[in-house]
């Protein structure tokens, strides 16, 4: 770790400096000196140091003005404040404007060691932190949200306004079009995006699970409680808490969320202890939430509540111009993935996503079509015979035939969408139960 770690000795007495840079060249540092402020101030323009150990009583210009112009130069500079004992006052102002620590002269090597120890893991810790959150907005800006349209501008517009604020959104557009992503994007862009964005696909709740899922509850607050289990709100605390497919959310369930978003604190289930949680509302739906309210399905205070900030997401065909940069996205997305070298669609394959094809499960579905014609497309180049089977507005192309299986999962697939991801609405409108239909999503993966 010394040999890593460079130290800049500013001291106006020669023989401070000479016995501090011998001992700390001993221990393997990279030593540099400095007699004064201006000599100093030179040295930190042509070299990078991690720490300074810094005399306060120099001539000229004193370590205090010193302190504050080494951190403007370097903000995560690691100053450690040498002085006589006379001087700690001094030396406790210079700790209050960012020092990491003081010693007094006559100055203990080891004490000193020990010290700067301490300061070099400080500063091996902040670089860290400083590396992962670079990181992390790297792992956030490859996410993006592809388009060009009018419609989406707008969208991104929103996004940029609300982003760095804490109001509450309620993200409406039909299943697809790529709700998840923009709640997504909100929160990867806000003051809370190193705490965790919590997910709660509301469509798949029974009163009966909402309560638990939502605020946790105690051992033994039912049969097979055998441990405490935090919820959603409680695992959202200092971050966002995304609500997918609130629409489908129970009439019980909004009365208990309507109350915890007045108040920030509840009870997990079986339990008596108030939890607080800081948490930042987030809910998507491809529901008609105002006609909900208005037929008595959706509770209206809850409704006000959770729309304070509107995003409204175009279908595809509001925004066909996106097609062709979506296309080259997922494209390119598939390639890297599948390990094959694609370098676009041809003319006639592209023709036939823009022009010939409906797409009612939106980007979704254009996503999966392109998912497939990676699959089986050679390349360099993907083809218009590799999206066989597209539907057009007309119907299915009447010179192919698909595979029964493709047919089934399309179908399934079709039912999962125009049903807002809602499981038992599929089922009902193809007729079967809801467990055939978890099984034919868990067989051909299909999106919900």
């Amino acid at each position: 770790m010394t040999q890593r770690v460079s130290m800049l000795i500013v001291d106006d007495e020669p023989s401070v400096r000479d016995s501090l840079l011998q001992w700390f060249l001993q221990e393997g540092f990279r030593v540099e000196t400095a007699a004064e402020a201006m000599e100093a101030l030179e040295k930190m323009g042509n070299s990078n140091f991690d720490i300074v150990l810094l005399d306060i009583k120099m001539p000229g210009m004193d370590g205090i003005e010193l302190q504050g112009r080494l951190k403007e130069i370097d903000s995560q500079l690691v100053v450690i404040i040498m002085t006589a004992y006379a001087s700690v006052d001094t030396a406790i102002q210079a700790l209050k404007q960012g020092a990491y620590d003081y010693i007094t002269k006559p100055v203990d090597p080891d004490d000193l060691s020990r010290l700067i120890r301490n300061a070099s893991e400080q500063r091996r810790l902040l670089r860290e932190n400083l590396s992962l959150k670079e990181e992390i907005r790297s792992l956030v800006s490859t996410e993006q949200i592809v388009g060009k349209s009018p419609r989406m501008l707008e969208v991104f517009d929103a996004i940029r306004t609300v982003a760095q604020t804490d109001v509450t959104v309620m993200i409406q557009g039909a299943s697809g079009t790529g709700k998840k992503l923009v709640a997504r994007t909100i929160h990867s862009n806000s003051k809370r995006k190193y705490f965790p964005l919590i997910t709660l696909n509301c469509g798949a709740l029974t009163d009966a699970l909402a309560e638990s899922e939502l605020f946790g509850h105690e051992q033994g607050a039912f049969a097979g409680a055998r441990y405490r289990r935090k919820g959603k709100v409680e695992l959202a605390d200092r971050g966002t808490l995304f609500l997918d497919e609130i629409g489908n959310i129970g009439p019980k369930a909004q009365m208990d969320l309507l109350r915890v978003l007045e108040t920030r604190r509840f009870t997990r289930l079986g339990g008596n202890a108030v939890v607080e949680a800081d948490f930042r509302i987030i809910s998507a739906t491809a529901k008609d939430l105002e006609e909900a309210v208005k037929e008595g399905g959706f509770s209206e205070d809850l409704y006000y509540r959770l729309n304070v900030f509107n995003i409204r997401l175009p279908s595809l065909t509001q925004r066909a111009s996106d097609i062709p940069p979506l296309v080259d996205h997922f494209v390119e997305k598939f390639s890297v993935a599948m390990n094959k070298p694609f370098t676009g669609v041809s003319s006639g394959a592209m023709e036939l996503l823009t022009q010939k094809a409906s797409w009612p499960g939106n980007v979704r579905e254009l996503q999966n079509a392109v998912e497939r014609a990676v699959v089986v497309g050679r390349p360099p180049i993907i083809t218009a015979s590799d999206f066989a089977g597209l539907v057009a507005p007309g119907g299915p192309s009447a010179d192919v035939v698909l595979p029964l299986a493709e047919m089934e999962k399309r179908h399934i697939q079709l039912a999962l969408d125009k049903s807002g991801g809602n499981v038992s609405l599929a089922a009902r409108l193809l007729g079967v139960d809801k467990a055939t239909v978890y099984d034919k999503i868990g067989k051909y993966g299909l999106v919900y």
